[in-house]
């Protein structure tokens, strides 16, 4: 490969023919060191829907286009929707943004069924683009978000104009320091006690331990950024259910790493019909972006790209890139450099 000049990020891209090319984006703006006048938008306004199965809270951005196509925006395990904010932000030119709180999680109170599976999580989404969208939509998720939204788009390609995932948990995960501890939580009694005495924790000591673990450069976020999630973590300490949720989402992504049926996760990776683009960053310490490799084998159509210096949550850390790279691949709007590629 080429030398990478200084003042690009580079983005490695895997496509289905296993060929390697390091494309190159403009300098990306830090949101960690805007000036006064330039500062973040609030979160996006929240409203509930009452779905025959659930009720969910959800972040609407509207489009800045008129006619501009739906997207969804799905969060992952302990996060909720404002995960999202700046992507959406970014992406206003070009989707009617809609970030869901799945149920448990952010402002949505769990399903009235229970099942906080990756799938039927992905129902209760179903459930709001059918009655409210009513449209197919571009799907976007995240670790557990990047679960469900592959159960929702497997299950309903009607209802999917294409499918981006950012470190998404699939059977792939590798045990590392940051997740071995993931299946000790999901013992029965156990996790419920752990997690009670990890809620005995000051909400901000939580959400900054979160973000030491899932950025690679946790200074990177701003500080308003910060204190939103942790103002969040704050109204839900008086929620009953919340540690049940986290406990039963886990639990059920787990499942599915064991599965064997022709519904585990890489199987419905092959129903999948839509072009998908896959994010991973290097630096992740729960998802190891070499699974990038198995994604190409099992998606029809997938673009797998893996970012240099970003951890498990790139919407956050480089919003701006992951928008661009969207862009590129499902609006052939940017200019494209390739350093090198080989077979």
């Amino acid at each position: 490969m080429g030398r990478r000049p200084l003042g690009l990020a580079s983005v490695m891209v895997i496509p289905k023919a296993y060929s390697r090319v390091t494309f190159q984006f403009p300098p990306l703006r830090s949101r960690g060191n805007l000036s006064p006048v330039d500062q973040l938008i609030a979160p996006w306004p929240v409203a509930e829907f009452w779905l025959p199965s659930c009720s969910m809270s959800v972040r609407h951005a509207p489009a800045l286009t008129a006619g501009a196509p739906a997207a969804v925006f799905i969060h992952g395990l302990g996060g909720s929707a404002l995960n999202w904010t700046d992507l959406m932000e970014d992406l206003r030119t070009e989707v009617d943004g809609w970030a869901v709180d799945l149920g448990g999680f952010g402002q949505s109170p769990p399903p009235r069924n229970g099942d906080m599976s990756p799938a039927g999580h992905a129902a209760c989404v179903i459930e709001f683009i059918e009655r409210e969208l009513q449209a197919p939509v571009h799907i976007f998720g995240n670790s557990l978000g990047g679960a469900v939204a592959l159960q929702l788009a497997a299950r309903r390609p009607d209802l999917v104009r294409s499918l981006t995932l950012i470190s998404p948990a699939l059977p792939a995960m590798r045990p590392t320091k940051a997740n071995v501890h993931l299946p000790v939580i999901a013992v029965p009694g156990l996790g419920e006690k752990l997690i009670t005495k990890y809620l005995e924790l000051d909400a901000g000591a939580r959400v900054r331990s979160t973000m030491n673990t899932c950025l690679a450069e946790p200074g990177r976020l701003p500080i308003q950024r910060v204190d939103e999630a942790i103002d969040e973590a704050r109204n839900r300490d008086h929620l009953a259910y919340a540690c049940d949720a986290f406990l039963s989402s886990l639990r059920g992504l787990l499942r599915t790493f064991i599965d064997v049926g022709p519904n585990r996760p890489w199987k419905l990776a092959e129903r999948v019909q839509c072009e998908t683009l896959v994010v991973y960053g290097k630096k992740d310490p729960l998802v190891d972006a070499s699974a990038a490799h198995r994604i190409t084998r099992h998606f029809r159509a997938a673009h797998v790209m893996v970012l240099p210096d970003s951890g498990h949550a790139a919407q956050m850390e480089h919003p701006d890139l992951v928008a661009r790279a969207w862009r590129r691949f499902f609006k052939s709007e940017l200019p494209l450099v390739a350093e090198g590629r080989s077979s």
